[in-house]
């Protein structure tokens, strides 16, 4: 049945189509974490050290957001914008990616992160910003709090890119997209530090060495994007519909 779990075939998975995507994924990626941490670099800069305030709040969020549309915008007609492991992972769940691709992307988005973190730690020659959870906030809530924001950011990303049904809805996915991240991040931010992807919190946690509550970052967004493609899928994606193609994930 179309949209179901499968695992791939390694041709399908090596193909030069497939090689293409992981590359655009890895580009895609380092983009986005460039331009990601580098907001957070640069406000520490231009405020002397001082603890993210309001008005830099909404400076990394709007940054995130810009950039995340970008990221996402300019691999959409190759490797689909995934740009994040818990949007490739709820994907998969909702059969429009198999396991073997997944894996390869997961792949691609991890280097991508790496690299990018450590770009941006080289250009600058400061300390790399890694999530973590703010004063008062457990674990327990962090997760939560990246369950939940992670859900949005991949039920948007099924509602407007990759639902059959998306109509003109597809032109404007990078712009739904990265504005669900700038408004996550603005919510999430101050708590739990909005990651949603964790490649975001990955890439800088090897950049400092730093891997403090690395779990967390990729517990929360992979239990919030595999329940928003399973849900999305199975709710409102009939069995009826075509498959998206390999060409868009």
């Amino acid at each position: 049945m179309p949209g179901c779990i499968a695992f791939g075939r390694f041709d399908d998975s090596f193909s030069l189509a497939s090689l293409k995507a992981y590359v655009a994924e890895f580009i895609s990626t380092l983009i986005f974490v460039f331009a990601g941490v580098g907001s957070a670099i640069a406000y520490t800069k231009v405020s002397g050290g001082a603890p993210l305030d309001p008005s830099g709040l909404i400076a990394v969020a709007i940054c995130h957001g810009f950039g995340l549309f970008v990221a996402v915008a300019v691999g959409a007609n190759i490797s689909g914008g995934h740009v994040n492991p818990a949007v490739t992972f709820g994907l998969a769940l909702g059969g429009q990616i198999t396991i073997l691709t997944g894996i390869f992307y997961w792949v691609a988005q991890l280097l991508g992160a790496i690299v990018g973190a450590v770009l941006v730690q080289f250009c600058t020659g400061m300390a790399t910003p890694t999530h973590g959870l703010s004063a008062g906030v457990g674990a327990l809530e962090g997760v939560v709090m990246e369950v939940i924001v992670t859900f949005g950011l991949v039920y948007t990303v099924y509602a407007t890119a990759a639902d059959p049904k998306k109509g003109s809805l597809g032109t404007i996915a990078p712009i739904a997209i990265g504005f669900i991240v700038g408004a996550n991040i603005l919510v999430a931010g101050p708590f739990s530090g909005g990651s949603m992807n964790p490649a975001r919190s990955f890439g800088p946690a090897v950049a400092s060495g730093d891997f403090t509550n690395i779990w967390i970052y990729w517990a929360g967004p992979l239990i919030g994007g595999g329940l928003a493609g399973v849900v999305y899928r199975y709710l409102y994606m009939c069995g009826d519909h075509t498959a998206v193609s390999g060409g868009d994930y």
